[in-house]
């Protein structure tokens, strides 16, 4: 109907205003009209066209709805249901039972890299509060250990602690700047790429952070370093931590962490079975 009606509008087109001649307003009063008048040409306009949009002659599915809520998965079981709790419980005792920092961190690191940390979000919550409370009464831990300050610095700002950037603050040289004191620390540079992601606006320790560590991973991996730093490496050139869909990011993880040697066999198990029962409901 709307196209219809807009077909018999008329549209106005090509108006022509006629102006008169300057002698003519000489010697006279601005009251009196002038003797050329202004022409107004109404011209019929051509409708709006109308795109007809082609079909794609798709064929019907057979992929029935009745028939796709009958599909039963073995992971919506009973078994594996029972063996989730049973995982869930052993995971939060282990993780209950950290004492030191750098411990806590790294599990924390690994459960939200798992995908799985939704299900402890209590318990790390209540470690960063601790964490956070004491981050400038006891720095034993993580004094001149970039792995240890990077990772603290990550996980709170992940989480909505404010972090100054001044923490890195001591891995500068005056001279030349990060790098020359720990270049071979391939894993604590990697943390520091991945945190220097969470920087904010007018942060230059950051932005000097992350363009030393993108060009020292890069030069890593022309060398012959360790298969198992290499993935991470490479994989973190490709796309930081922090703009990665995080449920994509525990698919690959989940692959990666298997082929390491000092893996926990339970959280891995945790994370697979997470997964594939996250996976069947939706």
């Amino acid at each position: 109907m709307a196209l219809a009606m807009l077909s018999s509008t008329l549209v106005l087109r090509n108006i022509t205003i006629l102006q008169p001649k300057r002698s003519f307003w000489v010697g006279k009063s601005f009251s009196v009209k002038p003797s050329h008048s202004v022409q107004c040409i109404v011209v019929n306009g051509p409708s709006c066209a109308t795109n007809v949009r082609r079909t794609a002659n798709y064929q019907a599915s057979i992929w029935d709805y009745d028939y796709i809520q009958s599909l039963r998965s073995d992971y919506m079981g009973e078994t594996c249901v029972a063996r989730f709790d049973t995982l869930k419980r052993e995971v939060k005792m282990k993780l209950e039972k950290l004492e030191k920092p750098l411990d806590q961190l790294k599990m924390i690191d690994l459960l939200q890299r798992h995908g799985i940390s939704y299900s402890f979000e209590d318990e790390i919550e209540r470690l960063l509060n601790i964490l956070y409370c004491n981050y400038n009464m006891d720095d034993d831990w993580k004094k001149d250990n970039l792995y240890a300050t990077a990772l603290e610095f990550r996980i709170l700002r992940q989480h909505g602690y404010s972090i100054p950037q001044d923490v890195f603050s001591s891995f500068k040289d005056e001279m030349w700047g990060f790098g020359k004191c720990f270049s071979k620390d391939i894993e604590g540079i990697l943390c520091l790429y991945e945190a220097s992601y969470l920087s904010i606006e007018g942060e230059s320790i950051l932005e000097e952070a992350s363009d030393f560590a993108k060009r020292h991973l890069g030069a890593c991996l022309l060398q012959n370093i360790d298969e198992n730093l290499a993935i991470p490496v490479r994989h973190a050139l490709e796309l930081p931590l922090h703009w990665r869909m995080l449920r994509l990011e525990a698919r690959w993880f989940i692959d990666a962490y298997e082929k390491t040697q000092n893996m926990n066999l339970m959280l891995l198990e945790f994370a697979k079975l997470d997964y594939n029962m996250v996976q069947a409901k939706h």
